[in-house]
């Protein structure tokens, strides 16, 4: 199932995205059908926090809705403005650092892969939808760099989670480009502000909810720029899997909720090329991992 955070007349909301049908199901929509009534908050993310149950919930509304109800829910992907399936993250975006053994290499040598958790954040005001625009930040930086990432959506409060139950604490995945502006995340000696500027964490087109992904530690994924492949991996390389990084973040800190990971992204950005292929204003980025969709965004 896909779920999607989308705004039509003016209005943020979100539903199910029925692809066959290029439609979305409005969540509030069907479940006043199929109950009588509207217990649903008003964001996607509010949805998650509130119902613990919340994709066998939709499942049964979906079954159970006959061609009316069908209808008064559904709307055409061709009115809608998409937005990031969570628009505005309660928290910054807990991002892990050189996650695969390649990309360390690219980054720093065999010195540099790491034996413990590389954590940073991205601020939640970089989160932009897919087909937005990147802006160029030709001003600031001109050292723009991609990266292609599996995001993590957790479903469920935890602390001091056992990586033996880590697993049960999603609630789906998603796509990110972790857009990263290189110069000033050296110039900073730190991540935050050339990992953090407004619009360099597309994030998208949907959550898949985890009852879809047989494996996430089996997706392959790839970034194309301009057309050309630059990355191309499969998330069984990841140094730390997903159980073991949401154990890890978790001790000492709780775990909420909506809050989004992004696992790590493979060899192949433009920093690591000779010479490199950074990026430009009008270069296009497509992000596509196996099972979850295709993630494209702008340069402009």
């Amino acid at each position: 199932m896909k779920l999607v955070s989308y705004r039509v007349n003016q209005r943020e909301t979100y539903g199910v995205y029925v692809e066959k049908e290029r439609t979305i199901w409005n969540l509030q929509a069907l479940e006043e059908s199929a109950t009588g009534e509207r217990t649903l908050p008003d964001t996607l993310l509010e949805a998650i926090a509130s119902a613990a149950d919340l994709t066998e919930r939709v499942k049964q509304w979906m079954e159970a809705a006959g061609e009316g109800e069908e209808k008064a829910a559904a709307v055409s992907v061709k009115g809608v403005e998409w937005l990031a399936p969570i628009p505005r993250p309660s928290k910054n975006i807990m991002c892990i650092g050189k996650n695969y053994r390649d990309h360390a290499i690219e980054m720093g040598g065999e010195e540099s892969i790491p034996t413990e958790l590389m954590v940073f954040t991205k601020a939640p005001t970089a989160v932009i939808a897919a087909n937005e625009s990147i802006p160029a930040y030709e001003e600031l930086s001109n050292a723009l760099d991609y990266e292609g990432e599996l995001g993590v959506i957790i479903g469920k409060k935890g602390k001091s989670i056992a990586k033996e139950d880590a697993l049960d604490y999603i609630f789906g995945y998603t796509i990110i480009n972790d857009v990263t502006a290189r110069d000033l995340q050296k110039r900073h000696k730190q991540f935050f502000l050339g990992k953090s500027l407004d619009g360099t964490c597309p994030m998208g087109p949907w959550i898949v909810t985890k009852d879809e992904v047989e494996d996430p530690h089996n997706l392959d994924i790839e970034t194309k720029v301009n057309g050309e492949v630059r990355q191309q991996s499969n998330t069984k390389h990841f140094i730390f899997p997903i159980d073991d990084i949401i154990s890890t973040l978790s001790k000492g800190m709780t775990l909420e909720p909506g809050d989004v990971i992004a696992t790590g992204t493979p060899a192949g950005v433009g920093q690591g090329m000779n010479p490199p292929g950074l990026l430009k204003s009008g270069d296009t980025i497509e992000i596509n991992i196996e099972q979850i969709g295709t993630l494209l965004n702008k340069v402009q």
